[in-house]
């Protein structure tokens, strides 16, 4: 049990920084803006994520013994919350929130050693990326960054998501002998479940840009860090257990594209948005917390036998791209798989696949206001 400190410790802290700065909150008037996508109908306050760094470095203080990388993970964090705090009381231009994360992923790659110096893939296959590994580092830092930001959008999910990753990852780092990865994942992991008290659903208190964006660079980090001299397969792992946010932030990018917007021009087609117009708000959340935790159990199984984890991943595969096709989440005309699945279903003449199932799911399960 010794690993219940490095839990419980960030948790009391964070419990009780949380209604500090709610009072801090109000006071300054740094409020979440209401408008035609959010979801809540009253002012409350989005610098919870103070409350998150500030019970991550103390816990940091109190248990870890930091080397140059740990060092340099702590700076880039920094950088990216105080970029994140600064939007949330004054609405940074989406180019100046960049130049904040490129500063915090610059100070990562280049000054903590933080990279990913080769590939490694199925069969003993190993691909040295040499200088390709600077920028496969920044795009990964920077793209997941922003995924679990992105995920933002309801009561209590980008924390908890974050957490579950979290501790899968903990577990995964104790598998690979990472004592340290288990440390650090777990002081995060406390120290955002003390926020989600107040963040859950009804929500008194949001993260704001920097808890969300303080978790994603940390993730981001932690993940690099534990895995990338792995005998597994390369960030397979960590792309596996990050399925939701990557999900959501690929479908935003290629669904915007579609559209002929900007990647910054947001809209209300988010997995989250998608879901919860079906099965409303906390049963969203709840749905994405066991997707996400289905995840870290492929992962689990993926290592204990990789047949039955690759099966698992296929399969789950499978279910995604179904996802994807039949609630036009990346666009109406994208279905590839159900075209190819409709073909069959035609030559045995019966309906197609996309309109069963959305009659099944109308006769049992009524629609939500958002």
């Amino acid at each position: 049990m010794n690993w219940v400190p490095y839990l419980l410790i960030p948790f009391l802290m964070s419990v009780l920084i949380t209604p500090i700065l709610k009072r801090i909150a109000y006071r300054l008037d740094i409020y979440a803006q209401m408008n035609e996508r959010t979801i809540h109908t009253k002012k409350i306050a989005r610098i919870g994520g103070v409350a998150i760094y500030v019970a991550f470095i103390i816990g940091m203080a109190c248990f870890v013994k930091v080397d140059d990388a740990m060092n340099r993970i702590l700076i880039g964090a920094t950088i990216m919350f105080i970029g994140g705090l600064i939007d949330d009381m004054m609405d940074l231009k989406p180019k100046y929130k960049l130049a904040f994360q490129c500063l915090a992923a610059f100070v990562l790659i280049l000054f903590g050693g933080v990279t990913l110096d080769a590939l490694r893939l199925p069969f003993g296959i190993s691909i040295n990326l040499g200088i390709i590994s600077l920028l496969v580092t920044f795009v990964w830092v920077i793209g997941i960054t922003n995924a679990v930001n992105l995920i933002d959008g309801l009561d209590g999910l980008a924390g908890g998501i974050s957490v579950i990753i979290l501790i899968v990852i903990s577990t995964l780092s104790v598998l690979e002998g990472r004592n340290d990865i288990m440390m650090l994942s777990l002081i995060l992991a406390g120290s955002t479940l003390g926020f989600l008290v107040y963040n859950s659903h009804p929500a008194s208190i949001f993260m704001g840009d920097c808890g969300a964006l303080f978790l994603g660079f940390v993730i981001s980090a932690i993940s690099l860090l534990g895995f990338k001299s792995s005998t597994l397969i390369t960030l397979g792992l960590p792309i596996l257990l990050l399925g939701i946010p990557i999900l959501d932030t690929i479908s935003a990018i290629i669904r915007r594209k579609l559209s002929g917007k900007s990647f910054s021009d947001a809209d209300k087609n988010h997995l989250h948005h998608v879901l919860m117009r079906r099965f409303g708000h906390r049963n969203t959340v709840l749905i994405l917390y066991a997707i996400t935790a289905l995840f870290g159990l492929i992962a689990y199984l993926y290592i204990m036998n990789k047949v039955l984890g690759l099966i698992a991943l296929v399969i789950m595969a499978i279910c995604v791209e179904l996802f994807l096709e039949i609630s036009h989440m990346i666009s109406p005309q994208y279905h590839p798989m159900l075209s190819v699945i409709d073909l069959f279903r035609k030559a045995l003449k019966k309906p197609s696949l996309e309109a069963e199932i959305e009659e099944k799911l109308d006769e049992k399960l009524p629609e939500h206001d958002i």
